[in-house]
């Protein structure tokens, strides 16, 4: 019988420490970018001073909401026709740069909407929008 002097074979081991630290620098930088620590790309600039400066108001935006059956609510609270224009007038006094967003029921009646519509501008809110969903092919 003859025997040869063979290798033993060698096992094959697979190194998981490489991959744990790829693992983690990706981690790292997933979270870097979600806390927005890595400035966005872009033109770096310097903003010039003011002696005057002025404030810019948010724009709020106020929701009302007509169901199909004639109720009426106000940033998620019920109210009347009646009450409606205390709501507003509190609201545009809280808020300088009021818009209102009409949120109606496609069941609404039109006149109920009109009413709503005159009471807004009868309050000086000028900027009103009917709320609408795109509508599908």
């Amino acid at each position: 019988m003859l025997n040869f002097d063979e290798e033993p074979r060698r096992r094959v081991h697979i190194e998981i420490i490489p991959m744990i630290d790829v693992m983690m620098f990706l981690l790292v930088f997933f979270v870097m970018i979600s806390l927005n620590v890595i400035p966005l790309s872009g033109l770096k600039t310097h903003l010039p001073q003011s002696a005057n400066p002025e404030r810019m108001e948010p724009v709020r935006h106020l929701v009302i909401t007509l169901a199909e059956d004639g109720h009426i609510e106000a940033e998620g609270r019920t109210c009347t026709l009646a009450e409606l224009p205390a709501v507003l007038r509190a609201q545009a006094a809280a808020h300088p740069k009021l818009d209102v967003i009409v949120n109606g029921d496609r069941n609404a009646r039109i006149e109920e909407l009109v009413k709503v519509m005159d009471i807004t501008r009868a309050n000086g809110i000028y900027q009103v929008a009917i709320a609408a969903k795109k509508a599908t092919p």
